[in-house]
């Protein structure tokens, strides 16, 4: 009698940890099987006889190995990184909110500021708010892009249409053509701001979110050139030039203030230099608003 106690309430863990792989492995399943292979890029091919993604495109799209994503749909019980979550979230094209069961079901934390960003407060916001026409964000010292007001989020483009998970300005100037079409001086900026992320690695080396982002920044040949150079830049302000695609020139000095005593999170702001810049910022104000764009 004893030993079938021990038998009913020893594995009562091992079994709660069995049903999230199973439940897992049916997510990522369903998730593989709604995306078609044109939306990723991917050919069809004369004779694909599965719904959606085959698990090695999935495994490719991610740069993780097929075998082991196979085991993951097979609810085998091993270990799954932030890093590869991350990646599975991006192939699978998963909104936020399956991406926050994703991570929940492997039992893991999200570590991108999308997810969780507490540190962000209503003043925080107002002052956001208050600054307007002039562009402010919050962002801390990976760049993520924790807030922002009407007109930063036209700046270099449309900022709302971006996945809160891909708010990042050392991301999206080494990705997104529309933020590179946007900069100016593009090659001299991506040096400077590879320079200013090595700075603020030195204090958190080994951190999941930071190997994330490296990870994904390796992809930029730009970026790779420029971080091989081991060079780093202090924090300064600086005059730049955006072409913004909604009302042409803007010529900005961009500000850094810091919200702590650490070189952390910072409000960035962006005054205009000339009363051409002035203008053209309270008519990019305007479009934010809802304005039609002329």
């Amino acid at each position: 009698m004893t030993t079938t106690a021990q038998e009913t309430t020893r594995p009562q863990p091992a079994r709660g940890a069995e049903i999230r792989r199973h439940e897992l492995a049916a997510f990522l399943r369903s998730r593989r099987e709604r995306i078609t292979p044109e939306q990723v890029g991917l050919p069809r091919g004369a004779r694909r006889r599965t719904p959606g993604l085959r698990r090695e495109e999935v495994a490719q799209l991610s740069a993780v190995g097929v075998t082991w994503y196979t085991w993951l749909e097979q609810a085998r019980d091993i270990q799954v990184s932030v890093q590869v979550l991350d990646a599975l979230a991006r192939a699978l094209r998963l909104d936020a909110g399956e991406r926050a069961h994703l991570f929940q079901l492997a039992g893991a934390t999200d570590p991108t500021p999308a997810a969780n960003c507490p540190s962000i407060t209503p003043a925080l916001r107002e002052m956001l708010t208050r600054l307007e026409p002039i562009p402010a964000c919050i962002q801390n010292s990976r760049y993520d892009i924790l807030a922002y007001n009407r007109t930063y989020g036209r700046l270099l483009g449309d900022l709302d249409a971006v996945p809160p998970e891909d708010r990042n300005c050392m991301l999206l100037v080494h990705t997104s053509k529309e933020w590179q079409a946007a900069v100016v001086h593009l090659e001299e900026t991506q040096h400077l701001m590879a320079a200013r992320l090595r700075a603020s690695l030195a204090g958190h080396l080994g951190e999941p979110a930071w190997k994330m982002l490296l990870k994904r920044l390796e992809e930029s040949p730009a970026f790779r050139e420029n971080w091989q150079r081991y060079e780093v830049v202090a924090a300064r302000h600086k005059t730049k030039e955006f072409l913004n695609p909604y009302v042409g020139l803007l010529t900005l000095e961009h500000t850094d203030l810091w919200l702590g005593p650490e070189a952390g999170a910072r409000m960035v702001t962006y005054t205009p230099r000339n009363e051409e810049t002035r203008e053209r910022l309270a008519r990019l104000y305007e479009i934010a608003c809802g304005a039609p764009a002329t």
